[in-house]
């Protein structure tokens, strides 16, 4: 979980792997493991497993496809992130959002569609389902695709 961060926006318990710093600027397609933090200039795609912070200094213009993204600064483009997208202050987005969480902290910006999907679980759950016999309840422990089945979702 991306929640408590220290004063620079890092993530507490991770450490940044990569780093592209205010002034530089690069073009093309990036791929990393680990954390990465873009402080300076960047046009293209970036791709990765990981998080993306993008520092107050740094201004993005990119389709993004990343496991968690933090944005400080500035960013143009399309976002799809496994896990989550936090937007803090004065960071903004301008495009479209693909995730499962989604959160905007006062003073922070998005302008662009978002569309939230529910995740899958990925473990065998069992939901009890109440079923009428006569005038008695009966309770049945049902795996969950077949509850979605039964009820016609």
């Amino acid at each position: 979980m991306m929640g408590a961060k220290d004063q620079k926006g890092v993530p507490r318990g991770e450490e940044v792997n990569a780093f592209l710093g205010r002034g530089t600027t690069f073009e093309g397609k990036m791929t990393f493991e680990g954390l990465f933090r873009l402080d300076g200039k960047f046009n293209g795609e970036i791709f990765s497993g990981d998080s993306l912070i993008i520092g107050e200094t740094g201004e993005v213009h990119a389709q993004i496809n990343v496991n968690t993204l933090i944005v400080n600064g500035r960013l143009e483009g399309s976002v799809t992130a496994n896990t989550r997208v936090e937007i803090c202050p004065p960071g903004r987005i301008l495009g479209d959002i693909q995730t499962p969480t989604l959160v905007v902290e006062e003073g922070a910006i998005f302008d662009g569609s978002c569309h939230m999907e529910k995740r899958e679980s990925k473990r065998d759950e069992k939901v009890s389902v109440l079923k009428m016999k006569g005038d008695k309840e009966e309770e049945k422990e049902t795996p969950h695709e077949e509850v979605e089945k039964e009820s016609g979702s």
